[in-house]
């Protein structure tokens, strides 16, 4: 058997390189030192590639890489990754998501105490200055201090547990976790945000996408209380940057400590002209041991791609399109788009996914489990790295129960696909059908008949079905100016109607609040597609 090129594109620790050297079955080309362009020339060869940060897989990449079976991101992050350009090529796009944890936890602290005591600042006026002015330099304990912790995956819990070893008092927020995986640590569980609003500091955990871009702007940081600290080591953007600046210089935020930014590098960032902020360039990951570790996973995930065996934290695995009749293609990507639709608007710890399919579709229905599952995980907040490879792993780590169900038909519908999840708030389901030329809508939200391409910006808004709702809600959103696209409403038993407001803004936390607010509101949510 012919051995297998892999091919490492840029510097990781000489530890997975060692293993690559020793692997008889491959063929290793060491690449990290050569000029991007002729690196495309060596590229064509090889099977699978090693990346980080310095080379981009772009089109150019993709074009000259030939062969390429697999491509294994060194790291968390895969923002320089084309992930839908590998998928249209076959390419297996992977990432190592857990291998800097310790130092990205670490890191988040450095921080939260170089805040408290302005410790950058301090430094310098010895070292550089060389002032010695004691009383300059009056800081805060983090001892007694409360702790809002946003995302309680593998780096927020363990950010927690060592604040609690500052006796710090300390509350998380985290709607897709059992309550019990914080409480049974000694944290307390929220599912309330303005508790953590309430902190003395805060800091994000979560990973970057379309319901934690801006999680933390304008309207949550009027809420804080004068004078918080809020740290960020996960992704730029979390918390909206110039919200950040605003209230820095007012001193509304007493001190922020950031990692990452919005686009890097940020070497004119406005953040790195106040006084009140420490800076590190994006060192989350930046420590000999997790270098060592992302660098040993790489090489074994890459030989392990390289021989067919596994493809682990797979971001995109491919399915045999072969193996599936042309009409179920597009009912795969419905079933992703309502169970992420429907995970966005139940925002609370997920127990049950069941699918079920009537018509030719049902023989099919064990295969679009995978991509509910998949639709229903993405959408949580602590779920970064979900494929079809790991899916119903997180779900069964998660005590997740997933079952499907064939149906005969009778909805009326030649094929139709229903996703029903229990959560700890209740039942919520919907259904979707695919009409002629792949058009895909949704047919059914809990029980109201409703017809809505699952695409774009919508409000989901529950209702006393009374005169002036439409008006009012048209109102209050032209307040806002936000525009709406298409009012879609199905009126229920008990009086009570469903509208899904698809809108061309993103409506904000208060935009929700104020409908909720509505005499004849009965529920509200925001979901994105």
């Amino acid at each position: 058997m012919s051995k297998k090129t892999i091919v490492v594109c840029d510097h990781i620790h000489e530890a997975g390189l060692k293993i690559l050297e020793k692997t008889e079955d491959i063929n290793y080309i060491f690449a990290a030192n050569v000029d991007k362009v002729k690196l495309l020339d060596i590229i064509k060869d090889a099977d699978v590639a090693i990346t980080r940060s310095s080379t981009d897989v772009d089109e150019k990449f993709l074009n000259a890489a030939v062969n390429l079976k697999a491509i294994i991101r060194a790291g968390v992050g895969y923002d320089n990754v084309d992930i839908e350009g590998c998928s249209k090529r076959g390419i297996i796009a992977m990432n190592v998501p857990t291998a800097n944890t310790i130092a990205a936890v670490e890191l988040t602290m450095a921080h939260m105490l170089s805040c408290m005591r302005k410790f950058p600042y301090a430094h310098n006026q010895l070292k550089i200055d060389r002032v010695w002015k004691r009383e300059d330099w009056y800081g805060n304990e983090l001892y007694g201090k409360k702790l809002g912790v946003i995302g309680f995956g593998n780096i927020g819990h363990r950010v927690a547990l060592r604040a609690k070893a500052f006796e710090m008092d300390v509350i998380t927020y985290d709607p897709f976790i059992p309550s019990t995986k914080a409480t049974d640590l000694g944290i307390t569980y929220t599912t309330n945000f303005d508790d953590i609003l309430a902190c003395d500091i805060i800091t994000i955990h979560t990973p970057k996408n379309k319901e934690t871009i801006d999680m933390i702007s304008f309207d949550e940081i009027k809420k804080m209380k004068d004078g918080v600290i809020l740290i960020n080591c996960a992704r730029g953007g979390l918390y909206n940057e110039e919200a950040l600046v605003e209230n820095l210089k007012s001193g509304k935020i007493a001190m922020a400590g950031i990692d990452v930014f919005k686009k890097e590098p940020a070497t004119s960032h406005p953040l790195l002209d106040l006084p009140n902020v420490t800076v590190t360039a994006h060192l989350g990951a930046n420590t000999k041991e997790s270098q060592k570790e992302i660098s040993v996973q790489s090489a074994n995930n890459a030989i392990e791609s390289a021989r067919g065996v596994a493809y682990p934290n797979a971001l995109n695995l491919p399915i045999d399109e072969s193996k599936i009749p042309n009409f179920v293609k597009p009912y795969i990507e419905l079933t992703q788009k309502m169970a992420f639709l429907l995970a966005q608007i139940s925002k609370s710890e997920i127990r049950a996914i069941d699918v079920s399919a009537e018509g030719e579709l049902a023989e099919f229905v064990d295969s679009l489990q995978t991509f509910a599952s998949v639709g229903v995980l993405s959408a949580s907040a602590s779920s970064s790295s979900v494929n079809y490879v790991n899916a119903n792993f997180i779900a069964k780590e998660k005590n997740i129960e997933l079952t499907t169900k064939k149906l005969t038909n009778n909805s009326g519908y030649k094929n139709k696909v229903t996703i029903k999840i229990t959560t700890s708030k209740g039942v919520k389901t919907i259904s979707g059908t695919v009409f002629e030329d792949s058009v895909q809508r949704v047919v059914d939200i809990d029980g109201y008949k409703i017809d809505v391409e699952p695409k774009g910006k919508m409000i989901l808004m529950k209702n006393k079905d009374i005169p002036g709702v439409i008006g009012q809600v048209g109102t209050l959103l032209a307040k806002n100016s936000i525009n709406i696209s298409d009012f879609r409403l199905s009126r229920g038993k008990e009086n009570t109607a469903l509208a899904v407001i698809l809108i061309d803004e993103k409506a904000n936390s208060k935009v929700i609040s104020e409908l909720d607010g509505l005499e004849a509101s009965i529920s509200v949510a925001y979901a994105e597609i």
